[in-house]
């Protein structure tokens, strides 16, 4: 069968788990050029395992994942959850933005004109580039949020992966992240994973919804994914049974 280059990431039948324990069992999926994907469910249930897990951050129990040859490591943005970030950096605002550009840089020692008016560009995007010159360890925690989303669309050339993104930020901050996130998706051609509590986001703005459970779980679109028996009680819970 000949290579399809459209698929970025494909996990075949993967368990992830620490210590022994397998918390992702069996798990099947695919991400295509161009898709925006949230990973949903409730806590305790994987997602960041998950997530991990396809990053080669912690090693499958079992299975396959296979990322397109097309897609290099350095051409991945990631964010991880705020708990697993070390906030006390004692570098300014834009030199950690900056750092998002080190994987493409290869062995130039210093950055080009271009890659210094990206990272203006996702400052701007984040609404920080007033506190380009400021220390990373004294700004609020929703400001350090958005300078850490900045990084990593710096370093995401084709693939865009985000664990929890709205964590500290506000509601209107939150609002405005999931725009430009459905922006860089369908005018940029990005494709984008997000962890997310935040089903109302997920069922707005995702093309395919990946719904995590203890026993099993939900892949498709969202139109599948509403109509799904996965779906019907945590869209409820949630209050957005009428999406």
């Amino acid at each position: 069968m000949g290579e399809v280059i459209d698929d970025i990431l494909t996990c075949q039948s993967v368990a992830f788990g620490y210590d022994g324990r397998i918390v992702v069992r069996d798990m099947s999926f695919t991400m295509r050029r161009g898709d925006y994907l949230y990973i949903v469910g409730e806590n305790g249930s994987g997602k960041s395992t998950l997530v991990k897990g396809v990053l080669r951050l912690i090693n499958p129990l079992q299975g396959s994942i296979y990322f397109s040859p097309h897609i290099k490591t350095n051409e991945i943005g990631y964010l991880p959850q705020a708990s697993a970030v070390k906030k006390d950096f004692p570098a300014d605002v834009s030199e950690i933005v900056l750092s998002g550009l080190v994987g493409a840089m290869g062995l130039r020692p210093f950055y080009s004109s271009a890659e210094k008016a990206a990272a203006e560009d996702n400052m701007k995007r984040l609404d920080i580039f007033n506190l380009r010159n400021h220390c990373f360890r004294e700004l609020s925690g929703g400001q350090q949020r958005r300078v850490l989303i900045a990084r990593a669309l710096c370093a995401a050339r084709k693939l865009l992966i985000l664990d929890e993104p709205t964590d500290s930020l506000d509601p209107l901050a939150a609002q405005e992240l999931y725009n430009l996130l459905a922006k860089l998706n369908s005018e940029g051609g990005l494709t984008i994973a997000v962890v997310t509590h935040d089903v109302h986001a997920a069922v707005k703005y995702a093309s395919h919804i990946l719904h995590i459970k203890y026993d099993h779980y939900f892949f498709g679109t969202v139109s599948e994914y509403k109509r799904s028996d996965s779906a019907k009680s945590f869209l409820i819970d949630e209050g957005v049974e009428n999406v």
